[in-house]
């Protein structure tokens, strides 16, 4: 049963665009007891349909920016070539903390990225406030 949930609430989150796969790989191995070379190898395979269903998805509302999506893909292969291969041959503990410092550093611009919307809305509030105030 844990499985499954895992398996839609990655899904939900891969679909989204927001990495569904970091979810994945932290409840295999936290919740299933996964180690981490086995828990990222199972997202690699994991990524392959989700994807593809959002790929689809995306491409039937048209918003694909292909100029973009292409070159980002071709490199994006040949650096999953070259991390696969890296990975394999890393050690378990030194590849956990890797990942540890990978969503540290997510962490970090998300609350980064939060902040500055904030700031953003606050003054673009506080302009709308002295606009009306200035009409009065």
């Amino acid at each position: 049963m844990i499985n499954i949930l895992i398996g839609v609430i990655s899904g939900i989150v891969s679909g989204s665009g927001m990495g569904g796969g970091t979810i994945l790989i932290l409840c295999l191995s936290l919740f299933v007891g996964l180690e981490q070379h086995v828990a990222q190898a199972t997202n690699l395979v994991f990524f392959i349909p989700t994807s593809i269903a959002a790929i689809f998805i995306n491409i039937k509302q048209k918003i694909i920016d292909w100029k973009l999506a292409i070159p980002i893909s071709i490199c994006g292969i040949i650096g999953a070539i070259i991390g696969a291969n890296i990975s394999t041959k890393m050690d378990v503990s030194l590849l956990k903390r890797f990942f540890g410092i990978f969503l540290g550093f997510i962490a970090i611009f998300q609350i980064y990225e939060m902040v500055r919307e904030y700031r953003i809305s606050k003054k673009t509030h506080n302009n709308f406030n002295l606009n009306k105030l200035r009409r009065k």
